[in-house]
């Protein structure tokens, strides 16, 4: 019996890691997807389906892509946002004078991803260093204007950074846009936490 339970102790890690690696391509895959399908920006609020609620698929900001990655390989943010949101909501921005959850927008929201992937992911350092950044992280920055942008760092490079998968108005797109904003966050969640 005392060999079993040494086994799984010793196995399960290693098991746990192959399948958070193994999800970064069907991440990505997901991303990409977005690419020339998802063709325009509109953050216009709408009532949407709880849990698993989308905007039509053509449209969307910049967290739709990162919320559509992530459902790629079975992770709700809608749900697990407004779960957390419910169990912690203090903690959350108070920026548009909710006095509740709102599952139609809090997951759409930079501010709500960051103090989520804050409390649920990882938070790594920002950097200038391209290397820091690997496939499958979130980066978040601010707009030269101050808005909140978020996207996700690809497997695909131009000139030795890591391109971005993001829609900042012309729809999902893969840019060289790493470095373009100030950084304010850079995350991993659901994926390889290495």
């Amino acid at each position: 019996m005392f060999r079993v339970l040494l086994l799984l102790f010793v196995l399960a890690p290693s098991t746990l890691m192959a399948q958070e690696q193994a999800r970064l391509p069907l991440f990505l895959e997901s991303a990409y997807g977005q690419v020339g399908k998802t063709v325009k920006y509109d953050a216009a609020y709408e009532r949407i389906a709880f849990p698993g609620g989308d905007v039509p698929f053509e449209r969307g900001v910049c967290t739709d892509v990162v919320v559509r990655a992530y459902r790629g390989i079975g992770l709700d943010l809608q749900l697990q946002v407004n779960q957390d949101m419910h169990r912690a909501f203090g903690v959350y921005p108070r920026l548009w004078g909710l006095s509740r959850p709102d599952s139609n927008i809090d997951h759409r929201r930079v501010q709500n991803l960051e103090v989520f992937f804050k409390r649920h992911g990882k938070e790594l350092p920002v950097s200038k260093e391209a290397g820091d950044y690997k496939p499958g992280d979130i980066v978040t920055w601010r707009l030269p204007d101050g808005r909140p942008h978020i996207g996700l760092v690809s497997d695909r490079q131009s000139g030795g950074l890591p391109l971005i998968v993001h829609n900042i108005g012309a729809g999902a797109e893969v840019e060289d846009t790493l470095f373009a904003f100030k950084i304010a966050g850079h995350y991993r969640y659901g994926l390889d936490k290495n």
